[in-house]
């Protein structure tokens, strides 16, 4: 909420990996939580984190010499740019793409070891059930994780009483790649590129429904909706057709967007006819600034 320290329900939902169990993050919670406030500050964050670096210690300096030394080479590069030769133009493109295909490439080498590490980890421990699927994201605050991996808790997800299957795992991954989609779907100057072919599994369910929410909130009504709408994701995601929910809070701090991934169109036409949806539908006539 912008006020300088997190609170329980904060912190779940963004350190949240799908792998933690809720008595598991509250219990890391108030180990942080070295002044017993009931809210972590930046401080605690810091010395927390601090003792447990190790060699990442190192490549989060690296990381933050990288960051300088790219803006540097950012600062007005569009009026040199103008003014150079058809030949230094021609450099400055190719320079500009190989950096940003070595970046790429040290992110996907970044995805591919926390990808080996999370299936790993489900695969070592006695209860799946603890695995999520709420996904909550406030924009500028992911660090060094993509939307896909905030995962917060619920403790009646789908999966509850069903365990972990493979084909969970399967349709987690495609979740994944779409939350990824969507991203980049909202960023400025997109280049779409042709995405591989593949192959799928004879019998494979190969569509899946995305709603996606807009809502631009009354300012004065902010604070009333917040809560609402978490109670809303929450209810939405225990629901045995709902495979995935992220929230995207806009800079402007009164626009929202939802996103929801159901098994298909009966899944999502039965969610409607829940009484939470309605009380959410009802209840957003006085928050919003125009009708859904």
């Amino acid at each position: 909420s912008d006020d300088g320290k997190l609170s329980f329900n904060e912190f779940r939902a963004y350190f949240a990996d799908g792998v933690l169990g809720e008595e598991e993050l509250h219990e890391l919670f108030l180990t942080i939580d070295t002044q017993n406030t009931d809210n972590l500050d930046t401080e605690e964050l810091c010395d927390y984190f601090s003792r447990h670096l190790g060699e990442y210690e190192n490549v989060l300096c690296v990381l933050k010499h990288l960051n300088i030394t790219i803006l540097k080479a950012m600062e007005n590069p569009h009026q040199d740019y103008l003014e150079a030769s058809n030949l230094e133009q021609f450099v400055t493109r190719f320079l500009l793409k190989e950096a940003l295909n070595q970046l790429q490439s040290l992110q996907s080498s970044l995805e591919c070891a926390m990808e080996t590490t999370e299936e790993q980890t489900r695969q070592e421990r006695k209860d799946p059930t603890q695995l999520e699927v709420l996904s909550v994201q406030w924009p500028g605050k992911r660090l060094a994780r993509s939307l896909q991996r905030n995962n917060s808790l619920s403790s009646s997800n789908p999966y509850s009483s069903t365990g972990w299957t493979e084909e969970d795992s399967q349709w987690v991954i495609q979740i994944n790649r779409l939350q990824k989609l969507t991203d980049r779907l909202e960023k400025k100057d997109l280049k779409l590129e042709p995405l591989e072919e593949e192959i799928l599994e004879e019998n494979a369910r190969s569509h899946i429904m995305i709603v996606q929410h807009q809502m631009s909130v009354i300012e004065e009504k902010v604070e009333e909706f917040c809560p609402t709408l978490m109670q809303y994701v929450e209810s939405a995601s225990t629901q045995g057709g709902c495979l995935h929910v992220s929230i995207q809070k806009l800079p402007s701090n009164f626009h929202f967007i939802v996103y929801e991934f159901w098994e298909n169109s009966n899944a999502w036409n039965s969610h409607l006819q829940m009484n939470y949806s309605k009380v959410f539908q009802r209840s957003n006539k006085d928050f919003l600034e125009t009708p859904e």
